[in-house]
């Protein structure tokens, strides 16, 4: 493409609202065959269909995942849920870890890729989305199904790290998402359920005990304004809140929690401690 051409595909996305336009010019012209195929993307971007699912990818970190027409994104902000659980599993040997409502698994293709002495498991109710995960996480890692209950029976009480960006938007606050959203993403893989939308959150938190090893954690990435709930909920299944800061996060005044620099999204880091034997 000519730089001309370049500067009217740039006109036209920054006129349909684009506020990060010439990074989107910049991802579609990376993945386009040729510039006939770039400018029909752009037709369509203008017409309000997301990057990510015109290319089929989505930049994650140092990996590009596959992605598909109407399922979830991953955001960037849960990079801080993936580094997170690296610091976590950092000094187990052969850490064994499960995305649950994986979507297409950005966290455990994460840990697939840079901790390769891991065990890596991800589950969702999706079947595109398992499809997709299978790509991006690996073969026979991805299974079909709500929550944990599809894992291979030989993990429970096993699993050293739980991670997991569940649906946890509430259904009054659909009106507050990006149109992309609303849209494009299917509104299973967005509205948690309940007033608050913590009823994934609460049903995969009384579902961890049974599955993690002895100080296993669950971290679960949430909105800032949820943490008191799910910080009760976590202790009433006897998950001990737990602070784990890195270089990108600072710890709410709480002293028990994860926050990204956006200063809305949060993670709950939650441990399961010593089982009393029987």
């Amino acid at each position: 493409m000519t730089s001309a051409a370049d500067a009217r595909l740039l006109g036209r996305l920054r006129r349909a609202g684009c506020v990060f336009a010439e990074d989107e010019l910049a991802e579609l012209r990376r993945w386009a065959s040729d510039a006939a195929e770039l400018t029909a993307w752009v037709d369509r971007r203008v017409r309000g269909e997301p990057v990510e699912h015109l290319v089929g990818h989505v930049r994650f970190g140092d990996l590009d995942l596959a992605v598909g027409a109407q399922t979830f994104v991953p955001r960037q902000r849960s990079l801080l849920l993936a580094k997170t659980v690296s610091r976590l599993i950092g000094h187990r040997r052969r850490p064994v870890v499960v995305e649950p409502f994986c979507g297409v698994g950005p966290i455990a293709a994460h840990v697939a890729a840079t901790h390769r002495e891991s065990t890596v498991f991800a589950t969702d109710v999706d079947p595109e989305a398992v499809r997709l995960a299978s790509r991006n996480v690996g073969i026979g890692r991805v299974r079909c199904g709500p929550g944990l209950s599809c894992l291979p029976a030989e993990l429970r009480g096993r699993i050293d790290v739980i991670a997991a960006v569940p649906p946890y938007v509430p259904e009054s606050a659909a009106d507050l998402l990006p149109h992309e959203a609303r849209d494009h993403e299917p509104a299973a893989a967005l509205f948690g359920g309940g007033a608050d939308g913590l009823d994934h959150v609460r049903s995969l938190l009384a579902e961890a005990p049974d599955w993690l090893t002895d100080g296993g954690t669950v971290a679960v990435e949430l909105n800032i304004g949820q943490l008191a709930a799910a910080r009760t909920a976590a202790r009433a299944e006897g998950l001990s809140p737990v602070c784990v800061v890195d270089e990108v996060s600072v710890v709410d005044e709480v002293g028990d929690v994860v926050t990204d620099g956006d200063g809305q999204t949060a993670l709950l880091v939650a441990e399961l401690s010593q089982r009393t034997p029987v």
